[in-house]
């Protein structure tokens, strides 16, 4: 019984796993693209964008997923998403990536907007292009700053990927909510579930770990 519990997280883990780091190689691009986009000189975009951005932070990420997930297929009278399994992680990725770019774009913009304004007029001093000013002077001090608080979203990232269980998708917390029913030939199994929060934990204290070592190599501003 062990191992089948076991394999059936693992299997559940992996797709956690996935989720996440999609999300991560989609969102943290995006992320500068929205931020690029509130901070420009056009005001019609840079409403428009914070406009967005706005909607997205304001709603709760498991509504945006059920919009994402089941909308669609309303409106069209046919999804657009593949059936089965593979169509669930596909709109999870799309709702995970769109909602974290708005978040993350929010930290980046605190991140540029912080450094202090005379460093980049030091810059312009110098003789330095816009261009060589934002990589070489307001890029490196922006990265600097923005760890701690992505670090907390990247982490909630984790905790967050539980929410798909809402449209079926198969994560870590489904599967070992499963065994609660009949899964694998076992019901009534509670341990299963409380082990999903061991996972967890695990992931969540190595991330730590890595964002603590990654502050130290970027303590060089102090």
């Amino acid at each position: 019984m062990f191992l089948t519990v076991i394999g059936a997280l693992n299997e559940g883990f992996l797709q956690t796993l996935k989720l996440f780091g999609v999300t991560l190689l989609g969102a943290l691009p995006l992320g500068l693209v929205v931020m690029f986009g509130s901070i420009c000189g056009f005001t019609p975009l840079r409403w428009l964008t914070r406009t967005v951005v706005w909607i997205i932070r304001g709603t709760p990420l498991m509504l945006q997923l059920i919009i994402i997930f089941y909308i669609p297929g309303k409106l069209l009278d046919a999804s657009p998403w593949p059936s089965g399994e593979d169509g669930r992680f596909m709109a999870a990725c799309v709702a995970f990536i769109i909602n974290y770019a708005c978040y993350f774009s929010e930290i980046y913009r605190g991140g540029v907007q912080g450094v202090p304004v005379g460093q980049q007029e030091a810059g312009q001093v110098l003789g330095m292009t816009k261009r060589q000013i934002f990589f070489h002077i307001t890029l490196l001090q922006m990265v600097k700053r923005i760890v701690p608080p992505m670090s907390n979203e990247i982490i909630t990232l984790v905790k967050d990927t539980s929410i798909t269980r809402i449209i079926s998708m198969q994560e870590i917390i489904w599967a070992g909510y499963a065994f609660l029913k009949t899964s694998h030939g076992y019901s009534g199994l509670l341990w299963p579930l409380f082990f999903t929060g061991v996972y967890y934990l695990i992931f969540s204290g190595l991330l730590t770990l890595l964002f603590g070592w990654i502050e130290k190599k970027l303590s060089y501003f102090r």
